[in-house]
Parts: C-alpha cells; structure tokens; sequence
C-alpha cells in the first residue's frame, strides 16, 4: 500500500529512471541541424573521429548524444527511418547494459543500431542474437547499408554457412543479396555479427576442441552483446544446455527389446505417470511384469541396472511424449518440436536414451547414444561478455529473475503511440469439443465481417485438429506450424489483410510484424523471386501498385477493429499469452484478443484446482454455454504462477549446477587456450616432470616416515612406469650417479631428490635430441591438448553421473549441493593430477619410427551433438579417444584413478 502511495506521488522506479535519460534524448535531438548539412563522407568520417577519441581516453558514455545523432541521421538517408525520441530511450538502456522491454512493432531492429554502433567504436566486436537464422540475416540484410555507410563491417553467422554484408556483391541466390561467402573467422572479426544464440554458443564450445592452432578459433573476445527476444533465449531455453558430443559404441538393440514389451504394460496397474515432472515409476506389479518377459530373475540386480534405465525411458517414449506435439516424424527422423516456439528443431536430440526410445517407437533407425565433450548453458555463456543487454515485448513480468541470474535490470520503454487494443476476458468450456466449436464460430464470424484474425495454439497437432473443423465449414486460411516453417515468416506478414485466417503454433513467425493490410515489402520480394529479371521500372511501378493495394486493404481492415487474436489455449506462462496478444494493436492499430478454454486443456487439468470443475457443476453449465467468473481466472492466473515458480526453479538449480561446472570448465579451457597459443612448452612440461617427481617422493618416501619403512622398490618401479627409466645404469654423463636400486637406499631425502630430478632432466635433454626440438615443441602441444580433451570428456560424463544420482543424498539429511561442490572439486582435482601423469608419461615414451616423418593429425572439431535437447553437427568427425601406448601400471605405482594410493592397494586389488 505504502508503495502504490510513493509511486504516486514520485512514479515508478522505472518511470524515474526513464526521466533521468530524457536530457540525454534532447541533447541528440539539438544535434541534429548541425548533422543535415553534412554530406555522407563527412558523416562517415564522424566515425574515425569518434575511434580517436576514444584512442585519446575519452569515455564511450561521453561519445553517446554524438554517435547516436550521427547513426540517427545516416538512417534517414540509407533506411528512409528516422529514430523516434522513444527509439532512442530504448538505445540508451541498451547502452547500459540492461533490457528494454518495447512493445511488438516499436521498432526494435532499427533501436538496435544505436548502441551496436557506439560500442563497435571500442573494436572489440558487438554481437546481435536473435532467435532463428532467419532472422539474423534480415536484420544484417536491413540494417547492412547503414552500418556501411558509417564505415562499419558487419558479418552473419548462420547455421551452416557465414557471410559478409558487402553492398557490392550480387548473390546467385537473391534472398543473400548482398551477402558474400566468407569464413567463420572474418564474420567474426566484422565490427558488428548478426547470428542465433546456438550458433554463438556452439562455436564457443568448438574453439574450445581445436587441437592444432589458436588461429583455427573464430571467435574474440566476448565484448558486448544485445540480445534480441531476450526472455525467449535467457528464459524459456535456459533450461537446455548446448552440448557437443561423439557418440558412443554401444548396441542400439536393447532398445528394440525394450520397445517390444513395453506394450504390454498398462497404466496404473504396472506403472504410474506424473505429468508435471514428466516421469514415470514402475509399480510392484510393473517389476514383475517386466522380469517376466525379459526373463531376468530381480530387475534391480547390479548386473541388470541398465535393464530398468531402458524400461523406464521406453515407458516415458510410450506414455507421455506423443507424435505431432513433443515431436514429428519426418524423412524417417524423429524431429523435436519446441515447446515455446512450435518450430522444428533439426538436430536436437533428448539425452540418456530417450530419443533413441522414441525412435524404436516409431520403428526409425535407432541412432547411437553420445558422449558429452563439451558443453555450457546459455546462462554461464551469456554471462562471459563483457557487457550484456536484451530487448524484447515481454520482459517485466521476470525482472526479478534477470536481476538475481543475470544482474540484467528492466526498463519499460513508453510506445511512440498508446496501445488501444481491447483484451476480452476468458472463456471456459467445459470440453474440448465443445470449446472448439465456439472458436470455429468466432473464426466465422471475424472472416465474414473481413476483420484477420490470428489464432494461437500450443501443438501441431492442435492447429491440424482446428484447419481440419475450418476446413469443413469451407474456411480458407493459413497453417503456420513446425512443418511449414521455411514459409513462416511470408504467412506471419500477410496474417493482417482483410478477412485473413491463419493459425500459427504458439509464438511462430515471431520477430516479423504484423502489418494491417498486408506487408507491400514481402509481397514485392514474393513477385521478384517468380520474375528476378524484370525490368527496374517495371519493379517500381509494380511496388507503388502494391504498397497502393495494401494501403486500401489496410483502411478496410481498420474498419472491421483490426487484427483479432484468438488464444485456444493459456501457455504454463503468462508471458508466453502477451507475446501471442502483442501481435495485435502495433503503434497505436486497433485490435482485440480473446482466450478460449476447457476444462480438458493441460494446464487446467494437471495444475488447476479440482475446484475449478465442482464450480462449473454446481453452476449447472449447459453444453456448449462458456462460464465467465473471477474465481476460475484466479485459478487459471495460480496454475500458470505455480508453473512458472516450478520452472524458475529449475532454472536456478541448473545454474547453482552448473557454477560448479562453469569454474572447472573455465580452468580447462583458459588452460588449453594458453597451450595453444604457446610456442614454446618445454618451461611447462619440465615444470610437470619435477612435479610428479615430488608427489612420487612424497608417496614413497614420505618425510614424515623413518628412512627404514621407505619403498625404494616402490619408487624405483613406479619412476620406470611413469618415465621409462631404469636404475640399473647410471644417468647419461653422470659418473656419480647411484648405480642400482640398492644405491638409492643409501642416499638421504635431499639427495634423493635431486638425484631423480637429474636423471628426468637427463632424459628429457635426451628425448629433445633424439626428435629435434622443433619436433618435440610440436609433440608437447598435441600431447598436452590430446591428454587434457580425453580425460575432460571422461570427467564430463562423471559430473554427470554424479549429478544423476546426488540427490539421493537428501534422504541422508546431506545438502545435495553441497556435496555435489564437494565431490566435483575431488574429481576435478584427481583429473588435473591425471592430466599430468598421463601427458609426461606419453611424452617420455613417446618413439618415432626412423625413416618415416610423423604424419602431422588434422584439426579435430568433434560436434556431434546431442544429449540434452542439443543441436548436433553430424556432418563433422567424432572425437575418438585416446588409447594409452605405454606398460601396465606397477603394482607399487600410484594408482592412475587419481586416488593417491599405491596401484596395488586400490584398483590393482
């Protein structure tokens, strides 16, 4: 109460803040009769000026007014668009590194040249993520000419191909005009990259695989970035990972086996399904069930483990993903449908066995299960820049999450014109029948009055049911879902011409506005791939004919109430319902939305109270009548919070997760970067062999022991192990060397010490002789890089495991955090430990074949994906693992599992 008091007598926090940059706004403005006169070249020397200033130490804040007037006006002249005063708020936030929430049709692609301009100034790179390739490269389609009449480059990177925007270049393909082919390397060099947020956080992760030259790496230094429709990417797809994997060598056939019975079980008597966590749990019947016909005697035998993992991912295949809503069958591929979007995800596999039980479902070729290499989220990727920012329709209602993950605060830019749309309040049916009846009826009603109308659903399979009840009552309209998607956003743009029906999964062809009467612009481009050679004054007159059409269509739909968007169903989040709202009533259009329910839909039924029904019972709804009460919106508002609170959650603990992975991840990669870009690494693997040398004294001849229970015998076979040497002879040019393992006995610590570290030096000088230091450089590199990639991969798949199964420790009253901390830490410091024995022992017995040139390995980039919803490169080579060349471990040599025991007293047992 006291809070809605201060707010207004003082406005909002952001109303406050908002004030505060409006100087700012007027200083950019009063540049502007000083700018007109310019001519371009004097425009695009501004740019050079601004680099020097910034080179003398001036502030980039300090350039802000300037560098946003100079890039406002060179707009006008190059888009034909001049920013508005609440475009250059918007540019301003952006600036700050925060998120600026803008309104659908506020133009956020053009707010965006502004601070990607001012901050490309410094060198270092600014990027623009957006959601789809497409996407990508209309915007750098768009924006390319102003960015290069100021003087600036601008790359593309897509997901097979990369680009550089040269307005000289004529494409072969008129939809790259302008684009010319260019390396991953350059389009990242460019002043400012257009590309998807798989894309920049897969080539991450490939940098950090490159075994041969730090020039192989694409990407520099993670400067500044904006990021478009920034609660689609750091929100809805937190949850997933981006991971590279290689797959594995193991027999996809149990899961045929699996598959064959898994029929047979039935619901409720041999297992149960929980649809909020979307697992399943198998009954005391079930067990037996299953023993029965795989003919095994217990289930949960040690050896049969694996029997149950495939039981319950064929159970989950069978019970609770369905065809045409979780995912399609297309080309005899399993393709999974994403939950936010409804697009396809080519590429993308679920991870432990599920996709491959899918598969078998469906009786496709069953693809091996992957190995992690490596991986990241976009959390702990985004958060790797410098200076992040964000812009998209939808952002407020999850401030407080950008806030505590991201340290990323929310303004709400004012639209250039106030919004007049009318938001109708829900209507709920009681069946699913009878609900889309209403709306077959209502979509009726909007064609023949020639108002467009946009509807909403939240499945393929869901649009296909509603074209298939329009298409009966002789509607035509557009179907705009996963399969169709290359056409998404023509459809979208066309979806406000009078009388226009399309049905669109969820948030499909977001990022393309809506224009009332149709987009003459998209119409034109669809004319010109049917006739690319038509004359230029034939093309001119044929847009003013268009654009002409549109502006008719456009009065036509005004009169009918604009752009009407039709909801079939509420999202698990709230904001998911304002972006399928915010497609109508752009800049000031009229429009409407209305949500249609039943008590059958998903949301109703497993998170909705039970209340809910005995209301709509107790009002004794007729078929077909739609009840309308505060009580069952609250209910609906609750569930989606209850979803949201419950998806929140698992954002958060997959972050407090994967910070443990996150430290390691940067020690290994900042590490494999540093012997990559080393010439030299002989200080380093010298300092590795004295170091080992230690730790073996201190195993077997520890100081804390009498020199009597020391294990000369010991250290003797373990030094051979590890280094290939003998005591049987004295060190090369060393005459007074000890002569045998007896000798050693006699010497004291001190002595001991130096005497092995001069044998390992000796021997090292040798090795350099034997191959040539040139050779041995290069040795050490790929050694080091090969040794650091096999045992970071193992130890990949041991976080994993780990964090599977730490959550049993909560029933032993343990913080499954805290111990997944503390075992992650010993892990990683017994692979460290490893990386190093493994990569001097290998180093030391390393033999090259006279006569023969060692044959120089190509560049490894082992990306094919997948576990996790990921998205894989299956045109690019597995990494295959490292196969050890040396003896067997002594038995008196440290175990190599890391442990610090003798090799006989552990895993040699």
């Amino acid at each position: 109460m006291i809070t809605r008091i201060l707010n207004l007598i003082f406005g909002s926090k952001n109303e406050r803040e908002i004030k505060a940059m409006r100087p700012i706004v007027d200083r950019i403005n009063s540049l502007e009769p000083s700018l007109s006169p310019l001519s371009d070249q004097a425009l695009r020397d501004r740019t050079e000026e601004f680099k020097k200033r910034l080179a003398d130490g001036e502030p980039l804040d300090d350039l802000l007014p300037e560098a946003f007037a100079a890039c406002r006006e060179m707009s006008k002249r190059k888009l034909g668009m001049r920013h508005f005063d609440v475009q250059l708020l918007g540019g301003i936030v952006l600036h700050r590194g925060r998120i600026a929430e803008m309104k659908t049709g506020e133009g956020k692609t053009l707010v965006a040249t502004l601070p990607l301009y001012l901050n490309a100034l410094v060198g270092k790179g600014a990027h623009l993520v957006t959601v789809n390739d497409y996407l990508a490269k209309r915007d750098a389609q768009w924006m390319g000419p102003l960015y290069h009449a100021l003087g600036l480059s601008v790359g593309v990177i897509q997901h097979d191909a990369s680009f550089f925007f040269d307005p000289t270049y004529d494409a072969p393909d008129k939809r790259l005009q302008h684009l010319r082919p260019c390396t991953r390397r350059e389009a990242y060099r460019a002043d400012i990259t257009y590309g998807t947020n798989n894309e920049f956080g897969f080539d991450y992760l490939r940098d950090n695989l490159i075994v041969q030259d730090i020039r192989q790496c694409v990407q520099r230094e993670l400067h500044y970035a904006i990021v478009d429709e920034v609660d689609s990417i750091l929100i809805d797809e937190a949850r997933t990972p981006l991971i590279i994997s290689g797959p594995t060598e193991e027999s996809t056939d149990l899961y045929y086996r699996i598959n064959a019975i898994v029929p047979q079980l039935k619901h409720e008597r041999d297992f149960t399904v929980e649809e909020k966590t979307k697992t399943v749990a198998l009954t005391e019947e079930g067990n037996m069930r299953v023993e029965k016909l795989l003919g095994v005697d217990n289930l949960y035998d040690l050896k049969h483990m694996d029997l149950v993992h495939h039981v319950i991912k064929g159970l989950q295949a069978h019970a609770i993903y369905k065809r045409d809503v979780d995912y399609v069958v297309k080309d005899g591929e399993v393709l999974i449908v994403d939950e936010f979007t409804g697009r396809l995800m080519p590429g993308r596999r679920w991870s432990d066995g599920l996709h491959q039980a899918v598969e078998a479902k469906e009786g496709v070729k069953i693809a091996n299960e992957n190995q992690t290499l490596a991986s990241v989220t976009f959390q702990n990727y985004f958060r790797m820049y410098t200076k992040l920012a964000g812009m998209t329709g939808t952002a407020d209602t999850e401030a407080a999450e950008f806030a505590k993950i991201y340290n990323l605060d929310v303004n709400v830019v004012p639209p250039n014109r106030p919004m007049i749309r009318k938001d109708y309040a829900d209507v709920v049916y009681r069946t699913e029948k009878e609900k889309f009846d209403a709306i077959v009826e209502e979509i009726r009603d909007c064609h023949e009055r020639g108002q467009p109308i946009l509807v909403g659903t939240i499945s393929i399979e869901k649009s296909e049911r509603l074209s298939g009840y329009l298409k009966r009552h002789g509607i035509k309209h557009n179907v705009l879902n996963a399969k169709f998607h290359e056409k998404e956003a023509e459809v979208i743009a066309q979806a406000g011409r009078k009388g226009a029906v399309t049905i669109a999964t969820n948030m499909a062809g977001r990022g393309t506005d809506i224009l009332l009467g149709g987009n003459p612009d998209f119409l034109f481009k669809q004319v010109l791939y049917q006739e690319p050679d038509m004359p230029d004054e034939r093309k001119k007159t044929l847009f003013e004919q268009i654009r002409a059409d549109c502006e008719a269509n456009k009065k036509d739909v005004l009169a009918c109430g604009g752009l009407h968007i039709l909801g079939t169903e509420r999202h698990e989040s709230r904001r998911i319902d304002n972006q399928l709202r915010g497609r109508s009533g752009r800049q000031g259009d009229p429009g409407s939305s209305r949500f249609y329910l039943s008590l059958q839909d998903d949301l109703m039924r497993i998170f909705a109270s039970e209340r809910v029904s005995n209301l709509m019972l107790k009002l004794g709804m007729e078929e077909g009548v739609p009840i309308e009460h505060r009580m069952v919106t609250r209910a609906i508002e609750n569930a989606q919070k209850k979803v949201e609170a419950h998806n929140f959650e698992i954002r958060k603990q997959l972050l407090e997760y994967d910070d443990v992975m996150n430290k390691q991840r940067e020690v290994i990669y900042q590490h494999r970067r540093a012997i990559l870009a080393g010439e030299d690494l002989s200080e380093e693997v010298r300092d590795m062999m004295l170091e080992l040398v230690d730790s073996m004294l201190d195993l077997y001849c520890s100081a804390d022991q009498y020199q009597e229970e020391w294990d000369i015998t010991g250290l003797a076979e373990a030094f051979h192990s590890q280094f290939g040497l003998s005591f049987d002879v004295p060190a090369e040019g060393d005459g007074k060397a000890a002569t045998g393992v007896e000798a050693l006995k006699a010497l004291g610590r001190e002595a001991l010490r130096d005497e092995l570290h001069q044998r390992v030096k000796t021997a090292y000088e040798q090795k350099e002789k034997e191959l040539s230091p040139q050779l041995l450089r290069y040795l050490e590199k790929m050694v080091l890089l090969q040794v650091i990639d096999h045992h970071w991969k193992d130890h990949l798949l041991g976080m994993d495991q780990l964090r599977d199964g730490i959550g049993l420790r909560g029933y032993g009253q343990k913080d499954p955090l805290i111990e997944y901390k503390r075992e992650g830490f010993d892990m990683f410091a017994s692979m460290m430990s490893r990386i190093k024995s493994d990569s001097i022992e290998r180093l030391f017995h390393v033999q090259i074949a006279r006569g023969e040139q060692p044959a120089r390995p190509a560049p490894s980039l082992p990306a094919q994906a997948t576990p996790r919803l990921t998205l894989s490169r299956g045109d690019e080579p597995a990494a295959r693992p490292v196969h050890r060349e040396h003896d067997k471990v002594g038995r008196n040599a440290p175990c190599p599992c890391g442990s610090g025991k003798k090799y006989k007293k552990c895993h040699g047992r």
